[in-house]
């Protein structure tokens, strides 16, 4: 392509639901670190935008008829500036409680596609991508972590 690199930016969306609404104690530590994780991941060379309400969170918005399905809707400039999120920072301790929690899905929970910079995903989209990564498997539409020849924390995280 003569040369020219087009640059690009990696949109994730992840979804979960929670085991316990909001506001029981047993999901107490998750409500009461989001403000903390996801200003980490604010903090991070390459993060470019988040999903959020005027709390500075997105749990008040609905990508499922379910309530307490919540969705994580994120651009950065790289799979390694995410991947370093996920996997190296304080986001690592709360990933790895994601059990206590959140229920197991039966789909696909996370998807990865590339956008235009400048570009922010609506919930539509994203919903869209991971529908699709759910229906077709994964594609240069809709990918997970093994999607990405770059990427290699996860399988490490994976099998710790």
């Amino acid at each position: 392509m003569n040369g020219i690199t087009r640059e690009r930016h990696l949109a994730e969306l992840n979804i979960a639901r929670l085991r316990y609404a909001e506001g029981d104690p047993r999901a107490a530590e998750f409500f009461d670190n989001l403000d903390r994780v996801n200003g980490a991941g604010e903090r991070m060379p390459g993060f470019v935008w988040r999903l959020k309400d005027e709390n500075d969170n997105a749990t008040s918005f609905r990508i499922s008829e379910d309530p307490r399905v919540i969705a994580n809707l994120t651009v950065w400039e790289s799979a390694e500036a995410l991947e370093k999120f996920v996997y190296q920072t304080v986001h690592t301790a709360f990933y790895r409680k994601r059990e206590a929690w959140f229920e197991k899905m039966a789909t696909p929970a996370f998807v990865m596609w590339w956008i235009e910079p400048g570009h922010r995903p609506s919930l539509e989209e994203a919903a869209e991508r991971l529908a699709h990564l759910t229906a077709n498997g994964p594609s240069d539409h809709a990918f997970g972590w093994e999607g990405l020849a770059s990427a290699k924390l996860w399988q490490t995280a994976r099998c710790g």
